[in-house]
C-alpha cells in the first residue's frame, strides 16, 4: 500500500514519548501520521497538510495553548473531523470541545486500542454509504446529500457540519418520526454506550439544533421525548435526484 492510500493524522501533544508512541502504533496501522508539540507548530502543520488529513488528534493541556484554541481555529478552516484527549475527569471538559466541533473525545491515559476503534468508527461513519440508498434527503427546505456528506438550506448555501453533525442528522433523517432513545443514538454515532451522566449526546443534539436554526426552547425539526430521547418531527423526502 502506497502513502497516497493512506490516511493522514495529525496529531499534537507536548510529551515527546506519548506523540512518539503514538504515531510508531498508528503507522503499523497502516496510517501516515505528523506530529506536533505545542500549538504553533501544531498550526504550521495543520496549514501544510490540511487538504491531506483526514482527522486531527488534539490533546487539550499545551505548553502555549490549550485544545479548545486549536480545536476552534480547525472549525474555522476545515471540517476534518477531530478527537479531543483529556486528562480531566470533569465533564465540563468534554462538553466545551463538542460545542466547539469536535467529533469525539476520549480521556488520558488511555489504551491505543480505544482510540484506534474511535479512528476507524469516525472513517467508517465518512465514507459514503450504500449505493443503492437514495441520495438526497429533502425535509423543511433542506438538502442532504449522503454521498458528497453535505447540507444545503432553501437558498443552496452549505450549511457548516462537522461529521459528528451529518452522522446524527442522517440517522435522524433516516427514521424521521421514530422516537430514537439516546443509547441507540450513542451507539450509532460514536459506536460506544451512553454512561449514566454522559451529556455529550444532548450537547451534539443542541448543536445541530443550531446548526438548523431549530430553537432550542421551542424545537420544530428535533423534538425531546421526555424519558425517551429524540424524535425528528418532520417530513423527510428521499430520492435519486
Amino acid at each position: 500500500m502506497t502513502n497516497a492510500r493512506k490516511k493522514t493524522i495529525l496529531a499534537v501533544d507536548d510529551d515527546q514519548k506519548t506523540r512518539q508512541l503514538l504515531k510508531q502504533y498508528l503507522e503499523k496501522q497502516q496510517y501516515v501520521v505528523q506530529l506536533a508539540h505545542d500549538g504553533e507548530s501544531f498550526r504550521a502543520e495543520f496549514e501544510r497538510y490540511r487538504d491531506d488529513l483526514s482527522l486531527v488528534i488534539l490533546d487539550v493541556m499545551l505548553p502555549d495553548t490549550d485544545g479548545f484554541a486549536l480545536c476552534r481555529m480547525v472549525r474555522e478552516r476545515s471540517e476534518v473531523p477531530i478527537i479531543m484527549l483529556t486528562a480531566s475527569s470533569d465533564d465540563t471538559e468534554r462538553i466545551v470541545g463538542l460545542e466547539l466541533g469536535a467529533d469525539d473525545y476520549i480521556g488520558k491515559p488511555y489504551n491505543p486500542r480505544e482510540l484506534l476503534a474511535r479512528i476507524k468508527a469516525i472513517h467508517r461513519r465518512s465514507n459514503p454509504g450504500d449505493g443503492n440508498a437514495r441520495r438526497y434527503m429533502r425535509f423543511a427546505g433542506f438538502c442532504l446529500d449522503r454521498l458528497e456528506r453535505t447540507l444545503k438550506d432553501a437558498n443552496g448555501e452549505i450549511v457548516a457540519l462537522t461529521g459528528m453533525d451529518f452522522d446524527l442528522l442522517r440517522i435522524f433523517a433516516e427514521h424521521a418520526g421514530e422516537i430514537l432513545d439516546r443509547s441507540r443514538l450513542m451507539e450509532q454515532t460514536r459506536g460506544r454506550d451512553l454512561g449514566p451522566a454522559d451529556r455529550s449526546l444532548d450537547v451534539q443534539v443542541s448543536r445541530l439544533r443550531q446548526r438548523l436554526a431549530d430553537d432550542g426552547k421551542q424545537p420544530v425539526l428535533i423534538k425531546t421525548v421526555r424519558n425517551s430521547g429524540y424524535v425528528f418531527s418532520v417530513e423527510v423526502v428521499a430520492s435519486h435526484e
